[in-house]
């Protein structure tokens, strides 16, 4: 089996650009980097210091529940071409962080508390394959160590 790593679509991405508020209902944040380390969900690379992004609250889950978590996420200010899906992660997660919470989900979209691990960067394909060699693992969250937030969705190649 193979995985493929997974960024914010594009239609939700286009929302924030045109206007959209965030899941608390605020308009999100227009910055400029300084060249910190900025990761956008949509295209899965840094923003360039110098480049506008947005900050706002997400959450990538369809409907609100109790395991719909939220959380603060960035994405380039003007529109960027979305990462195609991957059977490794994007070469940022290899210099943002050096570990990173991987979550399984069941397909009710609660969290799968036997499944979860902190990862280093260079063993996340592997361990996303183990984790979702299980059947009652429907996908993956792949979040920051250090602050939680949200990176991309890990699901099964097809």
């Amino acid at each position: 089996m193979s995985v493929r790593f997974v960024g914010m679509d594009t239609k939700t991405a286009r929302q924030f650009w045109d206007g959209s508020t965030d899941a608390y209902g605020n308009a999100p944040i227009e910055r400029v980097c300084d060249g910190g380390a900025i990761p956008c969900r949509h295209c899965l690379k840094p923003v360039a210091a110098g480049e506008a992004y947005l900050t706002l609250a997400y959450s990538p889950f369809g409907e609100r529940q109790p395991y719909a978590e939220t959380g603060p996420v960035f994405l380039h200010a003007e529109p960027c071409e979305r990462a195609a899906d991957a059977s490794e992660p994007a070469a940022m997660f290899h210099y943002n962080n050096n570990e990173y919470i991987l979550r399984g989900y069941d397909g009710k979209d609660c969290i799968h508390y036997e499944v979860a691990d902190v990862v280093p960067a260079s063993e996340l394909a592997a361990a996303a394959e183990a984790m979702l060699a299980r059947q009652d693992v429907a996908y993956l969250h792949m979040r920051s160590s250090r602050f939680n937030c949200y990176q991309c969705r890990i699901e099964r190649a097809e």
